[in-house]
């Protein structure tokens, strides 16, 4: 076919299709009558009646703060109401200027449109507001095709039919105020910004109602074409089309000439942020629950990243802030210890027990990375080019507690700049109702994915002595109850060698005898081994999973000493929640409810309880854990002073062999938080032991946190003491009274060790 020919047949088409015009309800009739296929669907009534496109689901904080979106495209609708008008008005005079006076089709636009076909001249679009939402809605271009768009002129024809057809019927369902609105929340204006919403947040850190003329004149041009007109990737072509937006203002006498001179010349004032996953509060805390929102959608028939649902969670955006700055206070001045105190012995951190640098530690760490993996699937593990490649350079962004850094690294350089770094988790709950209220879960989230509140897992050290503490107070023991410290040794029948005696941190037994309650402030390892071997590993596990420790505990002497198995800190801080809430165990609690996107609650949800422990067993151990900041050489006594004053504090630190993790748990009557340090493997950590107890590493977090909480009069945390049991206590709490019993006695040394046992 010519050239000739085809263009008379485009002609002829044109002028059928200006003709058709006219007649609307016979093309309705014609298109939604189809039964050969020739034209494609259209939109169902109740489709129209709900054009929503769709919409990013939103999680929200206990005290309405948006923590974050979920979205495969980042949209949250306005109403008009929520528009400027020097966005509407900047919109109309670029889009279309008689918007108010047609229904849906603009005849003299449309002339106008045809016309240039016919001529082969553009003059202008013929496509409405209307049109266009029809467009952006249903797809008509590209979506429910028949038959005939196999001609390209045809399927052009039969396009614009149907969106004159959902125009007119989204003319007759919708004011012309909700189809403006309708339609800025449906266009792109890039940077993965969708609908005028996120767009005005992304590029001016406004709300649409706030946008001026200069701003909405940026917005509006981008709209047909935003990667072309975006001032990040392109301002040049952004700010010719700003300018003609702005001309076609004061065209319509909108802006004087005077402002449209001025505005014309200045830059386009942008706060720009684009809204991710690694920016923002609580991070952590958004990626970890997006499983449990995955598969809680799944179960409910909801699209976690279209159907626009509102989550409420239990967060308090000020506490979590207040999480996160702790958190970067102390580990930026850590970390400089840290660097230093391996610069100083001139080796890196990543030693084995005899303190001696690890060989090939780098290189086997590689081989555990995503990118080995790949490049050893991609050329084979012999293969030459996985090794140059990984130890090519190149420039990237790497992160510093100064901020960003550009370098050239390879990947080996990358892996061991980045394993120098300690990390740390930290979490905070309401130990009456198990309200998760601060989620921190690493030191970036950017640069470090894995979470450490409840992803991560390690020995709680001296943390779980408590649980074999509250197996003794549980059977009858009093916090007075003295014992000696001396060695305690444990018959390992068919191990090499055959017994176990755990050392105290010190490397000394002192002889003293002390109450149960002095020992596990100074967290006296002989002591709480004293007390295992009492009451036996298997008891301690049972009691442990009543307090809400579910991760695999191996019944071992050295479990008194947290070295029976791995936890985490969500579970840690759950079963310290239970001695506050008088023994009853709850499962720490993060969503409260879940509405859809028109506000109507689709679940509530409650937490999980059960009893764990009788009130009077879970006050004592309050008392018992009070001690490591009350009773003199408590591990807790280093805390501020001001946080002490006027408080009851229960808490125990812990630290493991090695110092590889440091912990500390804190609980006040109305708040509990507990926090995690370490590095990425067990093998790096500080030389000297002192330099990593959990006092020194993980306390000062939890301190931070709490001296700006009670300094908010916002948040409603007060000091005070913990409420006391409806019933009075059966044990004698004042162990003064017993000063003359506690002495070291050969009598009392020799019954408290079994004499079978020593080898």
């Amino acid at each position: 076919m010519n050239k000739r020919t085809l263009r008379i047949i485009v002609i002829v088409l044109w002028v059928l299709f200006l003709g058709a015009a006219i007649t609307i309800p016979s093309l309705f009739y014609m298109v939604k009558h189809d039964t050969n296929g020739w034209f494609g669907d259209l939109p169902s009534l109740q489709d129209l009646e709900k054009p929503d496109p769709d919409l990013s689901s939103e999680l929200i904080s206990a005290d309405g703060v948006s923590l974050g979106k979920y979205y495969r495209k980042n949209r949250t609708p306005v109403t008009y109401e929520e528009l400027s008008p020097e966005l509407v008005n900047t919109l109309l005079v670029t889009e279309d200027i008689r918007f108010k006076k047609h229904s849906g089709i603009d005849l003299k636009g449309l002339l106008r449109a045809i016309i240039g076909k016919l001529t082969f001249q553009f003059n202008g679009g013929g496509s409405t507001i209307t049109m266009q939402l029809a467009e952006n809605l249903y797809s008509t271009s590209s979506a429910n095709r028949g038959s005939l768009y196999k001609y390209s002129s045809v399927g052009q024809i039969i396009t614009k039919l149907k969106e004159w057809i959902i125009s007119v019927q989204l003319e007759q369902s919708y004011t012309k105020e909700e189809i403006l609105a309708m339609y800025l929340n449906t266009v792109e204006y890039g940077s993965n910004s969708f609908g005028i919403k996120v767009a005005a947040k992304t590029f001016f850190n406004k709300l649409p109602s706030q946008l001026n003329y200069s701003e909405a004149a940026l917005l509006v041009g981008a709209i047909n074409a935003p990667t072309r007109y975006s001032p990040i990737l392109n301002p040049e072509n952004a700010m010719a089309k700003r300018t003609e937006v702005l001309y076609n203002l004061q065209k319509y006498g909108l802006l004087t000439r005077e402002t449209f001179d001025s505005l014309k010349t200045t830059d386009f004032g942008l706060t720009y942020l684009v809204d991710n996953h690694n920016e923002g509060l609580a991070t952590y805390f958004r990626f970890v629950i997006r499983n449990f929102l995955l598969s809680w959608t799944k179960e409910h028939g909801y699209d976690l990243f279209e159907d626009g649902l509102k989550i409420y969670t239990t967060i308090d955006s000020r506490m979590q802030e207040y999480a996160e700055q702790a958190m970067q206070e102390h580990m930026d001045t850590l970390q400089s210890i840290f660097d230093n105190h391996w610069a100083a012995l001139k080796s890196n951190p990543w030693i084995d027990d005899n303190g001696n640098e690890l060989e090939g530690f780098i290189e086997n760490a590689m081989k555990r990375t995503p990118q080995y993996r790949a490049l050893v699937s991609t050329y084979g593990r012999e293969s030459d080019s996985v090794e140059i490649l990984l130890k090519k350079k190149k420039p990237m962004t790497v992160f510093s507690w100064e901020g960003e850094i550009d370098t050239v690294f390879s990947a080996y350089d990358s892996l061991r700049y980045y394993k120098k770094f300690l990390q740390a988790g930290f979490m905070a709950m309401d130990p009456k109702n198990g309200n998760i209220k601060a989620w921190v879960g690493g030191i970036n989230h950017k640069y470090f994915k894995y979470d450490h509140v409840s992803q991560g897992k390690r020995q709680p050290g001296s943390t779980f002595k408590p649980f074999v503490y509250t197996v003794a107070i549980d059977n009858d023991y009093s916090p007075c109850y003295p014992v000696v410290d001396a060695p305690v040794t444990f018959a390992m029948p068919g191990q090499d060698p055959p017994t176990y005696t755990p050392d105290n941190a010190s490397g000394k037994f002192s002889g003293e005898v002390m109450t149960i309650r002095q020992a596990m402030a100074r967290s006296v390892n002989s002591i709480t081994a004293f007390v295992m071997k009492q009451v036996k590993p298997e008891t301690v596990i049972e009691y442990a999973r009543r307090l809400g420790i579910e991760s695999p505990l191996a019944p071992v002497p050295a479990l008194a000493l947290g070295a029976g198995g791995d936890v985490s800190l969500e579970e840690m801080l759950a079963a310290y929640s239970t001695f506050v809430n008088k023994g009853i165990y709850t499962k720490p609690f993060f969503i409260s409810r879940i509405e859809d996107e028109n506000g109507n609650v689709i679940q509530q949800f409650v937490p999980e309880t059960r009893e764990a422990l009788n009130e009077e067993t879970a006050y004592l151990m309050l008392h018992m854990l009070k001690g490591t900041t009350e009773e003199p050489g408590g591990t807790g006594m280093v805390l501020d002073r001001e946080l002490r004053m006027d408080n009851e504090i229960a808490a125990k630190t812990g630290t493991t062999q090695n110092a590889s993790d440091g912990w500390f748990m804190g609980v006040t009557k109305d708040l509990a938080a507990g926090a995690w340090v370490g590095g990425d493997d067990r093998s790096i950590h500080f030389k000297y032991w002192a330099m990593g107890q959990g006092a020194r590493t993980a306390m000062p977090i939890w301190e931070r946190f709490m001296l700006k909480v009670y300094a908010d009069p916002t948040l409603g945390y007060q000091k005070g003491p913990f409420d006391k049991p409806l019933k009075p206590i059966s044990v004698e709490l004042d162990c003064d009274k017993y000063n003359d019993v506690l002495q070291p006695t050969d009598s009392l040394r020799f019954d408290l060790i079994d004499e079978d046992d020593i080898m």
